[in-house]
């Protein structure tokens, strides 16, 4: 495995796989890996003959009052997992390297991002948009691949790569969980072994959010009272959102119709550490 840290040698890199008729997988992460990331890591190298994956924590997506300076960043502990799944390359920038003096273009993205998670964090997708827009660029995959638990994210990549015409296909892989049920996140390691089990009401009340569909229930109001209710049964989760949307748009209607595929989004904050989860579903 090789440690590529400049553009220059990256671009330089995937222009040799692409001219020797290899295909690269891609696998964008911020580090502090966990299960998730791996999961995705044997994709790409399922998936291509070259697998590539990328370690930045990209400070356009993260808000004035959120935890980029203390984002994890365990660097020697993610390398090591990286060679152990077979990745060939990592890109590893600086952020004076992905964004240099005189750096001024942005993409902004609309509709998407302008809803749930977009109302909570302005500018995040955007900021997501532009590293992602980046990093296509520079590693040029020809598959690129992440996790359900961003879900609302994964839309974006979607939309991102369809309207600018970015030859990549993008794969989404199922959210990889805990026994206990919490979703994998690397924002985990600021939870106390206490708190990662208390948390773990947020993935219970998806499942009864689930079984009250299995039951015929179709109105979105009473499908966000039942996660609510669940939720509030921890006195230590602070619930950010609950929203209960189709899945291909996250459009929230009051009536869903039977096999319409909808996707119950939340987010909450367990002490400090705010948790997102979600869950897609069939209404019966």
């Amino acid at each position: 495995m090789q440690i590529i840290k400049t553009v220059a040698e990256m671009q330089m890199i995937s222009a040799q796989i692409k001219k020797s008729g290899q295909t690269i997988g891609f696998v964008p992460t911020m580090g502090a890996l966990h299960n998730g990331h791996l999961s995705l890591f044997d994709k790409a190298r399922q998936k291509a003959d070259v697998a590539i994956a990328s370690i930045f924590v990209n400070p356009t997506q993260f808000g004035p009052n959120e935890d980029y300076e203390k984002y994890p960043r365990t660097l020697e502990a993610d390398s090591e997992a990286a060679i152990k799944h077979n990745i060939d390359y990592i890109f590893i920038p600086s952020v004076q390297e992905m964004y240099p003096e005189g750096y001024s273009t942005y993409v902004n993205i609309k509709n998407i991002t302008e809803v749930v998670e977009g109302i909570k964090r302005p500018g995040h997708f955007n900021g997501v948009g532009v590293v992602l827009t980046k990093l296509f660029n520079i590693v040029a995959p020809d598959y690129a691949f992440f996790g359900q638990k961003d879900y609302q994210q994964t839309l974006v990549v979607k939309q991102l790569v369809k309207d600018l015409n970015i030859p990549v296909e993008i794969f989404v892989e199922p959210t990889v969980r805990l026994e206990n049920g919490l979703a994998m996140s690397s924002r985990n390691k600021y939870l106390s072994e206490e708190e990662r089990e208390r948390a773990t009401i947020i993935y219970k009340s998806l499942i009864e959010a689930k079984a009250a569909i299995q039951e015929g229930i179709k109105n979105r109001l009473e499908l966000v009272k039942i996660v609510t209710n669940k939720l509030n049964k921890e006195p230590k989760i602070k619930i950010d959102y609950v929203c209960v949307a189709l899945a291909d748009s996250l459009k929230e209607v009051d009536q869903f119709k039977s096999n319409d595929n909808i996707v119950i989004l939340i987010a909450a904050y367990m002490g400090n550490t705010r948790l997102i989860d979600n869950m897609l579903l069939t209404i019966i």
